[in-house]
């Protein structure tokens, strides 16, 4: 069972950007009337790394505001996630590389 951690690290941009997209959408369309909030659903696939992430709907239509300050702060969160993530595919392709080096 080889998980590569390119592929894990690029599920984990993948998640991240969709969270980014779906808060900014929240934050986009906090005065529009009888808006329910976009949520992001990640699960884990242990069979291959990473995650699977989609996007679902809140069931209720929650009062525009009280949800703001979560979505900007999620907004910030992705970006955290995004560029952790993106760390881990440039060490391992720096890791590649000198191995690479070394061996030929």
């Amino acid at each position: 069972m080889s998980m590569s951690v390119t592929a894990i690290g690029l599920s984990g941009m993948r998640a991240a950007q969709l969270k980014l997209d779906s808060h900014a959408h929240n934050v986009a369309n906090v005065q529009t009337p009888d808006f329910r909030r976009q949520v992001t659903v990640q699960t884990a696939r242990p069979e291959r790394g990473g995650v699977d992430t989609r996007i679902g709907r809140e069931a209720d239509v929650s009062a525009p505001f009280d949800r703001l300050a979560d979505d900007l702060v999620g907004q910030r969160m992705s970006l955290y996630s995004f560029a952790a993530n993106l760390r881990t595919v440039q060490t391992e392709d720096r890791m590649l590389g000198t191995l690479l080096d070394t061996k030929a």
